[in-house]
C-alpha cells in the first residue's frame, strides 16, 4: 500500500495519466493530450492482448509502455507459500484510479472528507447522525496528547494578542468584536483548568470516507453527508487532490496521512465518543423489533439471559398483545412451547391458525380443572402434598376473603384431613391415587361441627351447591399436549376471573414441574392476580422458580400503577431480564420513572410514543424500540375491530414491516 501511494503522488506531480494494475505490474502509458492530462491523474486497466505477465522485480516499473494486468491466482496461500509473487502483489486490487475527486479500487467508488470546522458548543453524541448514517461510511478519529507547557505559553500568547486587540479598539473608540471576547472568555476558562490539571489537551483529526458503486451515487451520498455536517454547524471539506492519502487516513492502518487536526481539551474530546446508541442484539433468537435510533434490529434468545421472564406494561391499545402474540408465534417456530392465560379471548385466532388448542372455562363448559390435583413427582427435599396445601391456603383466601388465626388453623386441619381421606399422606407413593375435590373439603368442614368451621363451608357452598357449581368441584379434564395452549376466561364474571386464574396458573405450574421443556408462560392482565395479596405471591413464587423448570413467564398489565404500588409487583419486575415499556399515561409516567430511572427524555418518549414504540430492556441496557410484522404475521396476530380486512396501506395500519420503519426512522433523522 505505501508503493501505490508512492507512486500515486508521482502522478499528481507528472499530471500524467498512467495505468496502475497492482504494486509489480505498472507500466508507464504512451502520453495523450496535455489538457487531458491536466484534468486527471487516472489509472485504468488496459485493453492490450499481448502482454508480458511477468512481473518486474522488486515491484519496478517496466520500462516499455505496453502495460500488464495482474495474472489470476488460483490460491493466494499456494502463491504467498511457494514466493510466486509477493504478498503485496497477491493483495492488491486489479485497478486502482485516482482522480482529483475520488479514487476508484476495483468498481468500487471512494471520497474522502475532512472536518475543517467545528461548532463553539457541543452536545455528547453529537456525531450520532453520522455514525448512523444511512449507508456505509469509514470513519476515522486520530486523537494526539499535546504536552501542557507547549499549550500553555501557546495559549499565553494568543491571551496577550486578543486582550491588546481589545486594549486597542477601545482606546480607537471602536466596537470589540465579540468573537474576539468569547475567544478571550474560552482561553481564560481553558488556561485555568489546564493549570488546575482537571483538563488535558489533545489534537483531534475525524475523516469520512464514502464508498459507492457508480460516481452518480457518491456524488448524491457526499452531498448528503455534507448537508448533515452542516445541520451540526459542522465544515466538511473534500480531500481534493488528496484523495489518496484521504482513504489511507481512513483505512484501519493507524496513519494520519492527511494530518488535518484541530486542537480539543479533555470534555470536548469526550463528547466525540461514537457509540452513543445502545444495541440490544445476540446471534440467535427471537426477532422483538427494529431499535428506532440505529436501525439495528433487536434479537435476543430470552432462555440464554439470567432468567428468562419478561414483564410488559402500556396503556390500552398501545401494543402489548400486538408484541406478545408476535414473540410467541416466533418463538413457536424455534421450538419453544407456549401456554396463555387469556382474560379476553384475543389469542383465540391464533391459536386457530397454528393448529393450537384453544379452552375455554365457563359453567357449560366441559373443561375441568381440580384445584386440588399433585404434580404426581418427587424431588428430594421438598414436600409435594405440603407445597399444595399452601397453595391452597391461598387460594381459599381469595375465595372466602380475610381469615383469621383460628380460621386458618381449621382450614389446614381441614385440608390435610380431605387428603387423608383419600388415602393421600406425605409418603410419595400415596400422591399417584386420585385426589380430592372441593367437595370433599366442604363435607370436612360440616362434618367439624363448629361455628368457624361451618363459616368456612358456608363460604364455599356456593362452589359446591350454588350458583357456581360446576366450575372448580370436579376431576380435571384438561391435558397440554399441543404446542401452543390458550386458556380463556372471558365467559367468566369479573368477580370469578381472579380465582380461575389462580387455579389455571397453579395447573399450568403442576404440568409445567412435571414435563420440564422449553416453555412461555403467558399471563396477560396479570393485574387480575394482582388485587390480591395471595394470588401476588403465588405469581411471584411462579417468578422465581421458572428459570429452574425451562419456563419464561410473560406478565402483561396496563393497570401499571396498581402493579407497581405493591412491593411483590416490584420484585417481579426486578426478577425479569426483559422489560418493555409502550406508551405511558402521564399519571403513570412518574411511577414507572422511578422504578425503571427513565431520564425526562426518555419518559417524553414513551407518552408521545406511537402504537408499537417503546423502550426495551434487556439485563442493564435498553433501547427504543419499533415492534414491526410481515403482512402474514400481522393478518394472524391483530385483533382490532377495524383490522379484521388487512389494509394494504401501511399509513393506516399502527404497526409497519421492517423496511418501511427504517425509512421512517431515515426520514425523522435527517428530512432533507
Amino acid at each position: 500500500m505505501t508503493f501505490i501511494t508512492q507512486k500515486c503522488q508521482q502522478l499528481k506531480a507528472r499530471r500524467t495519466p498512467y495505468s496502475m494494475d497492482v504494486p509489480g505490474f505498472l507500466k508507464k502509458k504512451q502520453t495523450i493530450q496535455e489538457d487531458a492530462a491536466q484534468t486527471s491523474a487516472s489509472v485504468s486497466l488496459p485493453q492490450s492482448q499481448n502482454v508480458d505477465n511477468t512481473p518486474p522485480p522488486n515491484g519496478e516499473v517496466a520500462q516499455n509502455n505496453t502495460p500488464t494486468k495482474k495474472p489470476p491466482i488460483p490460491s493466494p496461500t499456494i502463491a504467498f507459500s511457494q514466493k510466486q509473487m509477493p504478498l503485496i502483489d497477491i493483495l492488491a486490487p486489479q485497478s486502482m484510479e485516482v482522480d482529483f475527486g475520488f479514487i476508484k479500487i476495483n468498481n468500487v467508488y471512494f471520497r474522502t472528507l475532512f472536518i475543517a470546522g467545528y461548532p463553539r458548543f457541543v452536545s455528547p453524541g453529537w456525531l450520532e447522525p453520522i455514525v448512523n448514517f444511512d449507508n456505509s461510511l469509514d470513519i476515522s478519529f486520530n486523537i494526539y496528547p499535546v504536552a501542557g507547557k507547549t499549550v500553555l505559553d501557546d495559549l499565553r500568547r494568543k491571551i496577550a494578542e486578543m486582550e491588546a486587540e481589545i486594549a486597542t479598539d477601545l482606546e480607537r473608540g471602536k466596537i470589540v468584536d465579540p468573537s474576539t471576547q468569547a475567544k478571550l472568555e474560552d482561553a481564560r476558562t481553558l488556561q485555568e483548568q489546564l493549570v488546575k490539571g482537571s483538563e488535558r489537551y489533545f489534537e483531534f483529526s475525524l475523516y469520512i470516507t464514502i464508498p459507492a458503486p457508480s460516481l452518480e451515487e457518491l456524488n448524491q451520498i457526499t452531498r448528503q453527508i455534507e448537508s448533515t455536517l452542516g445541520s451540526l454547524l459542522i465544515v466538511g471539506k473534500r480531500a481534493t487532490l488528496d484523495m489518496e492519502k484521504g482513504f489511507l487516513s481512513s483505512a484501519p492502518f493507524g496513519r494520519d496521512v492527511l494530518s488535518i487536526t484541530r486542537n480539543m481539551d479533555t470534555t470536548s474530546l469526550a463528547t466525540t465518543f461514537p457509540l452513543t446508541s445502545a444495541e440490544l442484539s445476540s446471534d440467535k433468537g427471537v426477532l422483538y423489533g427494529i431499535n428506532s435510533q440505529n436501525d439495528s434490529f433487536i434479537i435476543f434468545d430470552r432462555f440464554s439471559l439470567e432468567n428468562s421472564n419478561m414483564t410488559i406494561f402500556a396503556t390500552s391499545g398501545a401494543g402489548k398483545s400486538y408484541f406478545v402474540k408476535l414473540e410467541a408465534l416466533r418463538s413457536l417456530m424455534l421450538g419453544t412451547e407456549v401456554i396463555v392465560i387469556d382474560p379476553e379471548s384475543e389469542y383465540e385466532a391464533l391459536a386457530g391458525a397454528v393448529g393450537g388448542q384453544f379452552v375455554s372455562f365457563s359453567f357449560n363448559s366441559p373443561s375441568k380443572i381440580n384445584p386440588f390435583d399433585l404434580t404426581q413427582i418427587y424431588e428430594e427435599g421438598e414436600n409435594q402434598l405440603g407445597l399444595k396445601i399452601l397453595t391452597l391456603h391461598s387460594l381459599f383466601k381469595v375465595i372466602m376473603g380475610q381469615l383469621n388465626a383460628t380460621q386458618e388453623a381449621l382450614l389446614d386441619r381441614a385440608l390435610v384431613a380431605t387428603y387423608r381421606a383419600k388415602g393421600i399422606t406425605q409418603d410419595p407413593a400415596t400422591q399417584k391415587r386420585e385426589p380430592p375435590l372441593m367437595e370433599d373439603l366442604y363435607k370436612i368442614l360440616m362434618g367439624m361441627e363448629t361455628a368457624e368451621a361451618k363459616d368456612l363451608a358456608a363460604r364455599i357452598e356456593k362452589f359446591v351447591k350454588g350458583s357456581f357449581v360446576g366450575m372448580f368441584d370436579q376431576q380435571t379434564s384438561v391435558e397440554i399436549k399441543n404446542p401452543f395452549v390458550v386458556f380463556s376466561v372471558k365467559d367468566l364474571q369479573e368477580a370469578l376471573r381472579p380465582i380461575a386464574m389462580f387455579i389455571i396458573l397453579d395447573f399450568i405450574w403442576t404440568r409445567v414441574r412435571r414435563d420440564i421443556k422449553r416453555r412461555l408462560l403467558i399471563v396477560d392482565e396479570a393485574w387480575h392476580m394482582m388485587r390480591y395479596e395471595d394470588s401476588a405471591q403465588f405469581l411471584w413464587s411462579v417468578v422465581k422458580r421458572a428459570r429452574k423448570y425451562f419456563l419464561g413467564l410473560t406478565t402483561i398489565t396496563q393497570d401499571v400503577e396498581d402493579f407497581l404500588s405493591q412491593d411483590i409487583g416490584k420484585a417481579i419486575v426486578t426478577n425479569s431480564a426483559l422489560r418493555l415499556l409502550l406508551k405511558q399515561s402521564p399519571a403513570a409516567i412518574d411511577k414507572i420513572g422511578e422504578v425503571f430511572y427513565l431520564s425526562q427524555g426518555e419518559k417524553q418518549l414513551l407518552m408521545g410514543a406511537n402504537i408499537g414504540e417503546g423502550i426495551f430492556f434487556a439485563g442493564p441496557h435498553h433501547a427504543p424500540i419499533s415492534v414491526v410484522a410481515s403482512k402474514e404475521e400481522h393478518k394472524l396476530i391483530d385483533s382490532r375491530p377495524q383490522e379484521k380486512t388487512f389494509n394494504e396501506n401501511v399509513d393506516s395500519r399502527p404497526f409497519a414491516t421492517t423496511e418501511q420503519v427504517t425509512q421512517r426512522n431515515q426520514y425523522d433523522r435527517n428530512p432533507q
